[in-house]
């Protein structure tokens, strides 16, 4: 087996950021994913085009969308796909003549999946937009951050990708369970929102304060918290419950209640060893406590390692697919897709 997708064609118009992602999760999971490029240099965020892992298990046809016969071969492949995914800004499939209606037209079976930041329609719909912006007027970017400052940016993984991209996977995916053809507008900003339900049922239950910092989970806890060790590096504690603060407490060597317990009683002791020899201390408990690892520290961590968490492949160290499945698992498929470099394998394929 190849996965839980395998037999599932998938369309990508090329695009950066979330929606590549999101074909590359399919991809991961079985997928035939057929990224169509345009001639000519890709976008400068991509770089080298074999070490772009968004490409990961795709392959690769040239088309270009300026000509009636770029424009045929996106809606040959069209008819011939599960799925047809693009990321560009409402109304470009349509000017250049591969939206969803001409598509649809072709195979009305097809599951149109549209990626944008703001939605397909609304005031702001036309406008430009990136991951930061779309956070913000969410909502989501307001509670990010410590008390007395401001927001801070999670880099572009709460809106670009998890607001996004797994939105628009999971849109596509009840979208083939319905068995009707249609579009899928899956709006970062909806998404953003989407992810913060909890809290807005905490705010409604009088759980939660509409400020940053002052919250459970937002560092107003001095128990679930970051902390600095004596060599300037972190450990992350999350010892929310009263048993696990126990534990958390008596090896850390502090004797405080969780009412009582102050941050700088546990920043003073944490500032005594360095983020490894804690790392020792608390090995095998129940403390909640986690070294806050960089990327590549992360990718030698003993149980990613023993999990297989990571792989390499290429001379290049990536996360592996996921989830994970018992009876269809999924691989690391073929390396980053070259631009057109699967042009005539696909039209012989998918047309046969």
């Amino acid at each position: 087996m190849a996965g839980p997708l395998h037999g599932l064609r998938v369309v990508e118009l090329a695009g950066i950021g979330p929606a590549p992602f999101a074909a590359m999760l399919l991809a991961d999971l079985g997928a035939d994913v057929v990224r169509v490029d345009r001639p000519g240099p890709g976008s400068p965020l991509s770089g080298d085009p074999a070490r772009d892992l968004l490409n990961r298990g795709k392959r690769s046809v040239l088309a270009d969308l300026k000509t009636p016969d770029g424009v045929e071969l996106v809606l040959r492949l069209a008819a011939r796909a599960d799925v047809l995914l693009e990321g560009w800004r409402p109304g470009v499939a349509e000017r250049l003549g591969v939206g969803p209606e001409p598509a649809l037209a072709r195979n009305p079976l097809l599951i149109y999946g549209r990626m944008t930041g703001w939605g397909q329609d609304g005031p702001l719909a036309h406008t430009a937009g990136h991951d930061i912006g779309y956070l913000a007027l969410s909502g989501a970017l307001h509670p990010i951050g410590r008390a007395g400052g401001p927001p801070q940016v999670p880099v572009n993984l709460l809106g670009d990708f998890a607001g996004g991209s797994l939105y628009l996977v999971v849109g596509v995916l009840a979208a083939l369970r319905s068995g009707v053809g249609q579009v899928v507008d899956a709006a970062i900003v909806d998404g953003a929102a989407h992810l913060t339900t909890i809290l807005h049922g905490l705010l409604a239950a009088g759980a939660w304060r509409d400020e940053r910092g002052v919250n459970l989970l937002d560092t107003g806890a001095p128990f679930y918290d970051v902390y600095e060790t004596a060599d300037g590096r972190h450990v992350a504690v999350g010892a929310l419950e009263p048993k696990f603060f126990a534990e958390f407490t008596r090896l850390l060597g502090v004797e405080v209640s969780q009412q009582d317990g102050t941050r700088e009683l546990f920043e003073s002791a944490f500032a005594t060893r360095t983020r490894d020899e804690w790392v020792k201390v608390f090995a095998g408990g129940d403390a909640c406590v986690a070294p806050v690892l960089s990327l590549g520290e992360a990718t030698r961590d003993p149980h990613l390692t023993a999990r297989g968490t990571f792989a390499e492949r290429d001379g290049v160290v990536q996360p592996g697919p996921a989830p994970r499945f018992s009876g269809t698992p999924a691989a690391l498929g073929r390396p980053p897709a070259l631009p057109g470099a699967d042009t005539d394998d696909v039209l012989t394929e998918w047309e046969a």
